[in-house]
């Protein structure tokens, strides 16, 4: 079995989570998630406690009961404390502004980009060259950030772009005469 299947999901006080056969919902403060279950894997509520069996000996059934586990695991995290992403601009005139669910950038172009936020997402510029972006789906998030990267992602010679806070750029050396 999974090493990472095995595990149980412990759900906090103030997280409902039910499982029908085909969809488990997991509902809190954060707000409600939902996911289609596998035919490969049960899901056994245990007083608070979740468990994920897989329902035969086939490799595909064990590799499904730890991506389920780990699924479950995030929709848990995400409805009580939530995931964000943090972006950097990186440019001379390089700024960003939020205005409720809408992002402004201006990053090199002649145009400012104008980048709208999908539900359930929320957008914050606590200084002009930084972006968080919050929600409870923690793919949602992940995406909104590439996609907001890709808008003019970090260029290898000065490194300017929008990257993740915490990336590093390696920096190329100009071609020599």
């Amino acid at each position: 079995m999974s090493r990472v299947g095995k595990n149980p999901v412990a759900v906090p006080q103030g997280v409902d989570v039910q499982i029908k056969d085909d969809q488990i919902s997991v509902k809190g403060t954060g707000g409600q998630l939902s996911l289609s279950t596998n035919a490969l894997v049960k899901v056994v509520n245990d007083n608070g406690k979740l468990t994920f069996k897989p329902v035969d000996e086939s490799r595909e059934a064990n590799a499904m009961s730890g991506t389920m586990r780990q699924l479950v695991n995030n929709m848990v995290v995400g409805v009580t404390k939530g995931f964000e992403k943090k972006l950097s601009l990186v440019g001379v005139g390089y700024k960003a502004t939020a205005q409720g669910a809408k992002l402004n950038l201006a990053v090199g172009f002649s145009h400012p980009v104008n980048k709208d936020m999908p539900a359930g997402i929320t957008v914050a510029t606590p200084a002009p060259t930084e972006i968080v972006i919050k929600g409870a789906d923690r793919q949602r998030v992940g995406q909104v950030a590439a996609e907001i990267r890709a808008i003019r992602p970090p260029e290898p010679y000065k490194g300017k772009g929008i990257r993740y806070a915490d990336e590093k750029i390696t920096i190329k050396e100009t071609k020599k005469k």
